[in-house]
């Protein structure tokens, strides 16, 4: 019997300020552009705003990608392009700066941060700060066992909400966040299809590294298999996570669970992060209005989820990636309406105007 009362999320998470974002709408309106002409970067920052409870909105200043990182059994079955237990090999690209997500924050200034959940690889190769959150080596095939223990899921869970009260203590005013995983789309596609009531086939993507024809339907049939031991226990999300989810995704769950009580808005990269996201709404329905869907990737699964949780992605890049990439390509965006809400000098009458000209 786990001890983590998940219902308590409920209480604990508000909206962001509705009066707030009353005000930076109404700031919005005395601007010198018409409201609306800016799109959704108007949307964004009256979104900020109510996210900060500060008009004008303050600039995203100190943003930071937090991936978690985690190995899936169910890779063996051949449902990935890239080898089964071969997720510590690309955390330590990250680290050396050689993924399309290292390179990205290189070029916008943000420190990127990895937490190893499952990763099936020596801890001892890893440097300590990465390591220091595990909970097992590797997960189980969720298609013919649970992916972890209760006690397992809990430990990740907790982990996830430790790592989202550090970058709130730190400062950190804003989280894109990703996953770094073999076999986590299968994980995912399995959690999305159980929430959303459908079909294996509906969900099933072709991953980061795209897979071929019969990959594909090796991943459908394991989805499909997992759905069957997913669809008992989704009443209890922490067992449901335990069942077919893996350290990664329960500490994802928990991450943003608790950014949303410490109101740090997140952006949501791919379909693990949507799928995580998606579990995180049916605790606590008030959650996603801290959260923003960087991307379209493409992944039907990520599609199905953000539709459920009325997320409307901000970019179309098909980027399948994963790791982060595809939310550092929005935080432009993110940032660019920030400054627009805040900048943007404000024009109170008709006598104003005559003076200033």
């Amino acid at each position: 019997m786990s001890s983590l009362n998940l219902d308590d999320f409920t209480d604990l998470i508000e909206r962001p300020d509705g009066g707030v974002r009353r005000d930076a709408e109404a700031r919005r309106e005395r601007q010198v552009v018409p409201p609306g002409s800016l799109g959704r970067l108007d949307d964004l920052g009256e979104w900020l705003a109510a996210a900060q409870s500060a008009v004008p909105v303050r600039p995203v200043e100190r943003p930071r990608v937090v991936l978690f990182a985690g190995d899936h059994k169910v890779a063996e079955l051949g449902v990935s392009a890239r080898p089964a237990g071969g997720a510590g090999a690309l955390v330590r690209e990250v680290l050396e700066g050689g993924r399309p997500v290292s390179v990205l924050a290189r070029r916008l200034s943000v420190p990127v941060r990895v937490v190893d959940m499952s990763l099936d690889c020596d801890p001892g190769t890893l440097p300590a700060e990465v390591a220091g959150h595990r909970v097992r080596r590797g997960g189980g095939r969720i298609d013919i066992e649970d992916a972890l223990t209760l006690e397992e899921a809990e430990a990740a869970f907790r982990a996830g909400v430790a790592v989202a009260d550090e970058e709130a203590d730190s400062g950190t005013d804003l989280v894109v966040l990703g996953d770094v995983s073999v076999g986590g789309t299968t994980a995912a596609g399995v959690l999305v299809a159980a929430l959303c009531g459908t079909d294996a086939s509906v969900v099933t993507g072709r991953g980061g590294l795209p897979i071929d024809d019969l990959a594909w339907m090796r991943k459908c049939a394991a989805i499909r298999d997992a759905l069957r031991r997913a669809r008992p226990v989704l009443g209890d999300q922490l067992r449901l996570l335990a069942t077919v989810g893996g350290a990664d995704l329960t500490a994802m769950t928990g991450f943003l669970l608790q950014s949303a009580v410490r109101k740090t808005p997140v952006v949501l990269d791919g379909v693990v992060t949507a799928a995580c996201a998606l579990v995180g709404q049916r605790i606590a329905f008030r959650a996603p209005d801290w959260w923003l869907a960087a991307h379209d990737s493409g992944e039907p699964g990520q599609a199905k989820a953000l539709d459920r949780m009325a997320l409307e992605p901000l970019l179309s890049q098909g980027v399948k990636v994963g790791e982060g990439a595809g939310g550092l390509l929005a935080l432009p965006v993110v940032q660019a309406a920030a400054s627009l809400a805040a900048e943007l000098p404000e024009v109170f009458d008709d006598e104003a105007v005559t003076a200033g000209g």
